[in-house]
């Protein structure tokens, strides 16, 4: 087997940078809701010692020290840009898995010639068609692949960690036994693709505390101390293949809509509209993945952050008589619920609608017919969906989410246009 991980550098950054392109070679950061703390970061902010999840508040300063910029984060331009460069990734391999936002792994197995250089080809075609840089790790397992790409991207970013003719594109599989274990001996363990935070400590408490140290390890023991999924990491790791390529991912079991506040709210009305949105959006997302939910959770809190504040946190879960995908039919669950949990007087910070024990429409119940109301909403849904897709989020939505802005709305004050999906943000070139 042979595989290949395509991860773009610095994804949310490079993203922006796209259409501002006066941000290369400036410190960029972006941030979480409500314009929170760091989610990415460039090179540039790196070296400022930014860390990631970084407050806002704290390393705003180097604004006028360094001309640091802070961004709101835009996650429908990045998805955009994700699925544009996911349908250039998928020609480089026989198979192709969506990993995450920025990186999918390719299956490479008996593709002939030599993959590095088909590698930078691809990167080349990325940054000139979409203008995002990425790096390739390619490997015999999917955490060699894993591994490959921390290397290629470590070597471009850091010239001087690894050798530096692999930057940008790795191929561990090309390598001799000599020069992976030169390489593996230079990687922390907690660099390696499912050892956790938890299980490094533990690790490193064992004077375990490169790639190689992890490696030398048998598999006995790894798997009488940390169990079988780390067995199977460390497996990998030796080239034995343990992780399948997943073309299409499982369903989720649960999906949620929870956000902070951009201020805090007090009143029952506007939390109803808070969670009548959320409702909304969450019951949106399970009708794209083929299921119906059967129990929601609605919680609401204050922030533990404000010390002044009197502090109140609550969650109700709800059972459905019958599984559904209907929004009139969740939101009127949840605002059931949060009409049993809400407290006056609070200065609450944060909500949301959690969908449960999803299960596939494919899947009937069948029952007495006891509702006043027992109409199929199918044919509404699916209108209301493509409306909201083709005309932008809440264009069309349930009267109990309200038609002004409320003050549950995120704060994004930092946030770029939407250039790729709105008519009205798309660039305009004037000769």
């Amino acid at each position: 087997m042979t595989y290949a991980l395509i991860d773009a550098n610095n994804f949310y950054v490079s993203a922006e940078r796209i259409f501002r392109p006066s941000l290369e070679g400036i410190p960029v950061v972006v941030l979480s809701n409500n314009d929170g703390c760091c989610v990415a970061r460039s090179n540039e902010a790196k070296a400022l010692g930014i860390k990631m999840a970084d407050p806002w508040f704290k390393v705003k300063h180097f604004n006028e020290s360094h001309g640091l910029v802070g961004l709101s984060a835009n996650f429908e331009l990045y998805g955009d840009i994700s699925d544009r460069i996911a349908s250039i990734t998928a020609g480089y391999g026989h198979r192709q898995e969506i990993y995450s936002i920025d990186e999918s792994f390719i299956d490479l197995t008996g593709i002939r010639g030599d993959l590095v250089e088909r590698g930078f080809k691809l990167r080349s075609r990325i940054l000139q068609w979409v203008g995002v840089p990425c790096c390739i790790g390619i490997g015999e397992t999917k955490t060699l692949a894993k591994l490959a790409n921390h290397i290629a991207k470590t070597s471009e970013r850091k010239p001087g960690s690894y050798p530096r003719n692999l930057a940008q594109v790795c191929n561990l599989s090309t390598l001799s036994p000599e020069e992976k274990e030169y390489l593996f001996a230079r990687t922390e363990v907690n660099d390696i693709w499912g050892i956790g935070r938890q299980i490094s400590q533990q690790l490193q408490a064992l004077n375990v505390k490169t790639v190689q140290d992890f490696m030398r390890l048998s598999s006995s023991l790894v798997r009488a101390h940390w169990g079988v999924v780390v067995e199977r990491t460390h497996r990998e790791l030796h080239g034995t293949s343990c992780i399948t390529l997943d073309e299409a991912p499982a369903p989720r079991q649960e999906i949620a809509c929870t956000r902070s506040f951009g201020r805090p709210v007090t009143d029952l009305d506007t939390l109803r509209e808070a969670i009548s949105t959320f409702a909304t959006t969450a019951a949106q997302k399970i009708r794209k993945q083929g299921s119906y939910t059967t129990r929601l959770m609605v919680f609401i809190r204050t922030s533990p952050f404000r010390k002044h504040d009197e502090q109140y946190s609550r969650a109700i879960t709800i059972p459905l008589r019958r599984p559904t995908a209907d929004t009139h039919y969740i939101a009127q669950a949840a605002l059931a619920g949060l009409s049993q949990i809400y407290l006056k007087g609070y200065n609450y910070a944060k909500a949301g609608v959690h969908l449960l024990e999803l299960q596939s429409t494919a899947t009937s119940q069948g029952e007495l017919d006891l509702d006043n109301d027992p109409q199929d909403r199918t044919t509404l849904m699916t209108a209301m969906d493509t409306l909201n897709d083709r005309y932008g989020k809440g264009t069309i939505g349930i009267a109990s989410a309200g038609i002004r802005k409320g003050t549950w709305h995120m704060k994004q004050e930092r946030r770029t246009p939407a250039y790729t999906t709105r008519w009205e943000d798309m660039p305009i070139v004037r000769a």
